[in-house]
């Protein structure tokens, strides 16, 4: 009971707190749900992109 109460008072008691939370609970996820996939996608496409053949294509100078 006293966890529900603690995070009732510093969280949802007031407005623009809670709004606050939400706003950066969204964009926490967000930078983190990006930054998940692009790993997972570089991870299954190793092999096959240009950061990983460029230097058979590109003269250095």
């Amino acid at each position: 009971m006293a966890l529900s109460t603690t995070i009732y008072n510093t969280v949802f008691k007031r407005n623009s707190i809670f709004v606050g939370t939400v706003f950066f609970g969204a964009f926490a996820f967000g930078i983190g749900y990006d930054t998940a996939t692009t790993a997972w996608w570089d991870n299954h496409n190793r092999g096959k992109q240009w950061h990983d053949i460029r230097d058979k294509f590109v003269e250095k100078s």
